[in-house]
């Protein structure tokens, strides 16, 4: 049986485009990195660890587990944490370019497989009632970078280079070949 590690209905969604039938257990795990991680290195330290506590409770099963940050800069932002974070994140984003990072780790009997994507969004100038609208929906609330970009908060990209799905929280086309190469599908 294989495992999802994250109670994200989005990645629940994504993962059974590859397979149907899987578990779900989320355990809360520590979010805390050392200052300084780059982005790309916190993204896979955070999901092998999501997915190591519920590798350790069902060790003869398949574990994939998963964590998303949005990067501008040298700024790093998760999942907000009030609307006036929520306010503060998009405003930072507003115009620019950033970066999506989504760390993935696969934990199985016998072994690992670690890895992470990243992909480049660009957002349009957003004028603070635009913010505000879309704060009012409570959508960016559990979202890293306070954006869905597969919900309203499309209408704040302008462009996108790199997988989409990895936006959304989990790269689909990269996990099925991961997953396919393991012999876990």
């Amino acid at each position: 049986m294989l495992i999802l590690a994250s109670g994200s209905p989005r990645r629940h969604k994504l993962l059974s485009y590859i397979l149907p039938d899987f578990a779900v257990v989320a355990l809360p795990t520590s979010e805390d990195l050392p200052p300084g991680t780059h982005p790309k290195d916190g993204v896979e330290i955070l999901a092998a660890r999501k997915a190591g506590a519920v590798h350790d409770l069902y060790p003869d099963d398949a574990v994939v587990g998963a964590d998303t940050v949005v990067a501008a800069g040298a700024e790093v932002f998760g999942k907000p944490e009030d609307e006036a974070d929520a306010k503060r994140m998009l405003k930072a984003l507003s115009g620019r370019e950033h970066t999506v990072f989504t760390g993935v780790a696969i934990l199985y009997p016998g072994g690992s497989c670690v890895f992470s994507q990243e992909a480049a969004v660009r957002f349009k100038e957003l004028a603070d009632r635009e913010i505000d609208a879309y704060i009012a929906t409570r959508e960016p609330m559990d979202k890293a970078g306070a954006y869905g970009i597969q919900e309203k908060g499309a209408l704040l990209v302008e462009g996108i280079i790199g997988d989409f799905y990895n936006v959304m929280g989990l790269p689909l086309c990269r996990l099925n070949k991961e997953l396919a190469g393991l012999g876990l599908i």
